[in-house]
């Protein structure tokens, strides 16, 4: 892409909020205002461009989106002139030009489908043009992994194999504003992958909002399972994927994980509710005993795989039973780790119009037990690889010591070490090593480096 002379020697400073999907968005929104000449800072007031990419799962976002427009107004001058906000991801996806009600100061909104098109609008908002530039979903656009990117490590990148999502659960926002299930051609993921083997890339990470029905709709049958296989051949040291829905995760692709040596120990599988009545109502499309029996599998298939999930408290109409009958699951299941969300409510969903009149103190208490049992669970499970040795990818240095490296385990633990003595954090970041356990809490491993980075 030739360097634009209204936006070259501009800086631009990007906030992200929100899943993997934006992460990677956020990337490749990177690399196209690399591509047009402009430099990257850290702040907003070292800025000229500012852009929030957004989501709209929690109801949160969107407050949280305003404060940080807020911030904006109110930061010192831009460093060349004017300065421009843009507001991409799927609040601007969903809200549109409707979006300056709520922040009249933005400039430009872009869509999730509409990463290409942010250096000609924020071209026109710099020209002087009044009102909002809005681009949103078009048919037939192109991915945004194939758009140039700055990833935020070299050695690790985000892969999304598809976009969208055909489930339409009740609670969810995401089909709304991503529209529905797109897959990536099949030859081009692993293609993408063979490339950042060459470049150095050590993890990769396959995304979708349902990896597991990849390919459903080009080749008529998902091939999630051939993709693993295919990925895992490039030579990548680590592979993980998400998000991966329970009703679609075959034997198939259970196998596929068991014998693809580079796929870590660890799958992130939402379950959202142990009651199968909840369950219904949320529109999750298998039970209680269908997700208990797929966790068997997988561990029979996987010994000491590791398993993360997610899980709402207070859905509407949930009484204690209900929540009880999560409990149980959760204790059942002995998840390594878990994300518990109050529910809710976001317009436009058919669980909005829900009536519940369970009062907010009751879901309160729910829900704090359920934090509480995960937390134990979690302590328990980091507990059986005390005294290990344990193989981490190292990420970068602790906010708190910069002599202390943190990274992931191969079963996506945080782990903590001390710098040896005599190396420096450019010795060990992007590398793999050996930490002994010698602590293991609730939510960290930490240990001693052992042995040389490689």
């Amino acid at each position: 892409m030739p360097r634009n002379p209204l936006l070259a020697g501009r800086t631009y400073c990007i906030k992200t909020f929100g899943c993997q999907m934006n992460l990677h968005d956020s990337e490749r929104v990177s690399g196209l205002l690399d591509d047009c000449g402009l430099n990257e800072v850290e702040t907003i007031d070292e800025a000229d461009i500012v852009v929030f990419m957004t989501c709209c799962v929690r109801e949160n976002a969107d407050t949280r989106l305003y404060g940080q427009a807020s911030a904006v107004v109110s930061a010192a001058p831009a460093p060349h002139g004017k300065r421009v906000l843009a507001v991409g991801g799927c609040i601007a996806q969903r809200d549109g030009e409707a979006l300056r009600a709520h922040i009249p100061s933005v400039d430009v909104v872009f869509g999730t489908s509409a990463l290409a098109s942010l250096p000609s609008l924020l071209e026109q908002a710099l020209s002087g043009q009044k009102g909002v530039a809005v681009d949103t979903i078009e048919e037939g656009r192109g991915f945004s992994t194939e758009l140039p990117s700055h990833r935020a490590q070299d050695f690790h990148a985000w892969v999304p194999i598809m976009t969208g999502c055909n489930n339409f659960c009740t609670y969810c926002i995401v089909p709304y504003v991503r529209g529905r299930e797109k897959s990536r051609v099949f030859e081009r993921v692993v293609t993408e992958c063979e490339q950042l083997v060459a470049d150095g890339v050590r993890e990769i990470c396959l995304l979708g909002q349902n990896v597991n029905s990849y390919g459903r709709d080009l080749y008529g049958e998902p091939r999630f399972d051939e993709l693993l296989r295919a990925v895992g051949r490039t030579g990548i040291e680590r592979l993980r994927f998400t998000s991966s829905n329970p009703k679609d995760l075959s034997d198939k692709v259970i196998a596929a994980m068991a014998e693809t040596p580079a796929v870590m120990p660890h799958l992130h599988l939402a379950v959202q509710s142990g009651s199968t009545s909840i369950l219904k109502a949320m529109h999750r499309s298998y039970t209680r005993d269908e997700y208990l029996d797929l966790v068997r599998r997988l561990r029979a298939a996987m010994p000491g795989l590791a398993l993360s999930t997610d899980i709402i408290v207070g859905f509407p109409g949930e009484i204690e039973q209900d929540f009880e009958d999560t409990m149980s699951l959760v204790r059942e299941v002995g998840f390594d780790s878990a994300f518990t969300f109050i529910y809710s409510k976001r317009p436009g969903t058919p669980a909005a119009k829900i009536v519940d009149d369970t009062p907010h103190e009751v879901i309160q208490e729910r829900f704090e037990r359920l934090a509480q049992l995960v937390a134990e669970l979690s302590h328990d499970s980091n507990q059986a690889d005390l005294g290990t040795l344990v193989e981490v990818l190292v990420e970068g240095t602790s906010k708190r010591d910069d002599r202390v490296m943190v990274g992931h385990s191969a079963k996506n633990q945080t782990v903590h070490f001390d710098l040896p003595d005599g190396w420096q954090s450019d010795d060990v970041i992007g590398k793999l090593v050996d930490v002994h356990v010698d602590q293991a809490r609730t939510w960290y491993l930490r240990g001693t480096c052992e042995g040389e980075p490689r």
